[in-house]
């Protein structure tokens, strides 16, 4: 009897770099393509699939929009981490011509991007919803005058040319994707690179933050991410998103959480997950 294999969620349509994504980290895996954030993220909170692959920030246009609101109320958890390359391929239907292309289509930041390149081709740029449906589009139109810029994936699963190979103008264009499952898996204290991310919402005092972070400043513990961010209905006072380098089991992270929670509402600091650092991390520096 066979075993159905688990499967991995991410939001967009198929040859999305998110799928990509999905490959690199769970090649063994069904990666489950979803129309929205929310969507994949049920998928995970509803037993459907085993784990989600989240998009949080790209090197080059910072972080995705909505993420940090969904994440804290998804009741998942950080499992991992993902850094994945982003080349831009120009694509379009088999047998075309790159001086008879006239137009290119492709997501905002993908044409974005890309604009160096698109401006010397003296292409229209067509901003589509994602970079994967607008080579979806190009290839069931079969224009040999419309391009698309998307991945390689997608070039051949809609069996497109790659009329040009790395067209984005930065080449060290990267996201980071963020691993989620319904349950936590807390790795134990090995001395191995962790990353620990938490949300929290700090009392209204004078110097709350600075007062809050103290604790992570005396104990030697480095934050390599600190964003703050309006719950939506809620104005008055920010919520804080952090990643910090550390076990959150380890003696110097608990003297530094004890500190933050004073300071903070009361049930309002809530770890996401502590997990392995990717090795590709200190790259992106």
């Amino acid at each position: 009897m066979s075993v159905s294999p688990q499967k991995i969620a991410f939001q967009g349509v198929p040859g999305a770099y998110s799928h990509m994504a999905c490959q690199a980290v769970k090649p063994d895996m069904d990666a489950v393509a979803c129309a929205s954030f929310e969507d994949m993220l049920s998928q995970v909170q509803d037993g459907q699939a085993t784990l989600a692959m989240v998009p949080v920030e790209n090197s080059t246009a910072g972080r995705v929009a909505d993420i940090h609101h969904l994440l804290p109320e998804s009741g998942l958890h950080i499992v991992g981490e993902h850094f994945q390359r982003v080349n831009h391929h120009l694509l379009a239907p088999r047998g075309s011509r790159i001086d008879k292309l006239k137009a290119v289509h492709s997501h905002a930041q993908g044409l974005a991007q890309c604009r160096q390149h698109i401006r010397k081709l003296r292409l229209t740029p067509i901003m589509h919803a994602d970079t994967a449906g607008a080579a979806k589009d190009v290839a069931a139109t079969g224009d040999p005058t419309v391009a698309a810029v998307a991945s390689r994936l997608a070039a051949e699963i809609y069996n497109l040319d790659i009329i040009i190979d790395s067209l984005e103008d930065d080449k060290k264009n990267t996201t980071r994707f963020l691993i989620m499952a319904a349950d936590p898996i807390t790795p134990k204290i090995s001395g191995a690179p962790m990353i620990t991310t938490l949300v929290f919402q700090l009392r209204s005092v004078p110097a709350a933050l600075y007062k809050a972070l103290g604790g992570f400043a005396t104990n030697g513990i480095n934050l390599t991410k600190l964003e703050s961010y309006l719950r939506p209905g809620v104005s008055e006072r920010a919520q804080f998103y952090m990643d910090v380098e550390g076990h959150i089991d380890e003696p110097a992270m608990v003297q530094a959480m004890e500190e933050l929670q004073f300071y903070c509402m009361k049930d309002e600091v809530r770890v996401l997950g502590t997990y392995a650092a990717s090795p590709d991390r200190h790259q992106q520096s």
